[in-house]
């Protein structure tokens, strides 16, 4: 893609835009209904394109992709007329007489850019926000995962004109193109590294941005915890979508006096959930490509895997693997690991635990498993994390009535539900003042004690 063929994509949903078409809420009502229906039929493709992308099963392509898809339009469909509706607020006496209400309305024209591990999810989930709030979008998927990517193509093609939603395939070039144009809201969901370059590109044209990060989310198991219970849904969390899924535990923090038993508990979860063999099952996934292959395995010590550590280079696969005895200086714990690998670390004390996460920058998820009413208050208080999960794992992604997002390096602003209405709206404020009175005390000369008098009663 040439900057001009990007220009022009851009232009025509501009002047489209500007028409209000998509400013009445039952335009993006049908816009929505349009949606639902098109994913719903075409399930078994998208379930298609998701197995040769990431090796994913039916069961699990519904469950983490198509059916949180469905899921957000129809809290969409419910809620749209409720959250475009001017929001009354209190008017000061000064102010009177006048209402005072807010105005959500859409930004305008839209770039939501989308990564490639849950790609059907993290490319509609945003654009279905996007549309509900009335906006334009141009939707760039991840040439990692291209199956996924045309399927999206297709389907976008199918439900809307290009003015309103178009799709732009391809890899990085597309992306720097994309990003030299002035949109009005930038969305933006991948690694830290590209965030920033993303965040800089719309800051030479003032554009705000939505940012969903990673980093190196902990999942913390101290001594109270019921360990066979916390191991089944760490093993759930950590090696869904194999490991490639930015909210998966990326380490565990026990306390050294479970540390034996967790790991005997996860050794039972794996075989429990994967089977003896997990490289044979054929609802374990894949790695996306050769190169994220390659830099798993180099992440491997193999004097600390205590459990699995087998490879599969032809078809990109790696067995679930726990690395025990495992140091802050390994270089696992260097970067975010996002693939089947999880090490386990032991700590004494809780403040301990506390140090070494605020040590390692604020992650995009945490996790603690445990009975002690005060290690979860400190985990709620004290921890600094986008969202988690207490006595579980990555669930709270998984509902439209919390917004989902990181904070500092692990990302800004968030999604999902009535926080991705707001992500893709401006939301005004505006004093509607009546004119059948107007109170003189703001108004030059300021001589007359009467108005001083009056003017402190009515800002005081």
């Amino acid at each position: 893609m040439e900057s001009r063929q990007a220009e022009a994509i851009l232009q025509c949903q501009r002047d489209f835009f500007r028409t209000g078409a998509t400013l009445p809420v039952p335009f993006r009502l049908d816009a929505l209904d349009r949606l639902y229906r098109a994913v719903s039929a075409r399930q078994p493709e998208i379930c298609a394109a998701l197995k040769e992308d990431l090796g994913k099963s039916e069961t699990e392509s519904f469950m983490c992709e198509i059916g949180m898809v469905l899921s957000e339009i129809s809290y969409m469909r419910r809620h749209i007329r409720r959250f475009s509706r001017p929001k009354t607020v209190h008017t000061p006496l000064a102010q009177f007489p006048s209402h005072s209400f807010t105005q959500s309305v859409p930004y305008g024209n839209t770039l939501i850019m989308s990564p490639w591990n849950y790609p059907f999810l993290l490319s509609m989930e945003p654009l279905v926000d996007a549309v509900a709030a009335g906006n334009t979008a141009i939707l760039k998927p991840s040439a990692y995962a291209p199956a996924t990517a045309e399927i999206m193509k297709s389907l976008v093609e199918e439900c809307y004109p290009s003015e309103f939603v178009t799709v732009v395939t391809g890899g990085r070039q597309e992306n720097s193109v994309l990003l030299e144009q002035k949109f009005d809201l930038i969305f933006f969901t991948g690694s830290q590294a590209v965030g920033k370059e993303v965040l800089r590109r719309a800051a030479e044209h003032l554009t705000p941005a939505v940012l969903e990060l990673g980093g190196k989310s902990p999942c913390i198991v101290d001594a109270s915890a019921d360990i066979a219970l916390a191991a089944k849904r760490i093993v759930f969390g950590k090696f869904l979508n194999c490991g490639q899924t930015c909210v998966a535990p990326d380490y565990i923090l026990c306390h050294s006096s479970v540390k034996e038993q967790l790991i005997a508990e996860l050794k039972k979860q794996i075989t429990t959930q994967f089977g003896p063999e997990p490289l044979k099952n054929p609802d374990y996934g894949k790695i996306i490509n050769r190169k994220h292959f390659d830099r798993l395995c180099s992440l491997m010590d193999p004097e600390k895997v205590v459990l699995g550590g087998e490879a599969d280079a032809s078809a990109c696969r790696i067995a679930p693997t726990l690395l025990s005895d495992v140091t802050p200086d390994d270089p696992i714990m260097g970067q975010e690991i996002f693939g089947p690998l999880l090490p386990i670390l032991t700590f004494e004390r809780f403040d301990e635990v506390v140090s070494f996460v605020e040590a390692g920058g604020k992650p995009l998820a945490a996790y603690l498993f445990s009975r002690d009413a005060e290690q979860i208050r400190q985990f709620r208080t004290r921890l600094p994390f986008g969202g988690g999960c207490v006595n579980d794992t990555i669930i709270h992604l998984a509902t439209s009535e919390m917004g989902f997002g990181g904070v500092g390096e692990s990302g800004m602003g968030a999604y999902h539900g009535k926080a991705g209405f707001d992500a893709f709206s401006h939301k005004k404020s505006i004093v509607d003042k009546k004119i059948w009175l107007d109170l003189p005390m703001r108004y030059q000369p300021y001589t007359s004690r009467l108005y001083q008098f009056l003017l402190h009663l009515f800002l005081k």
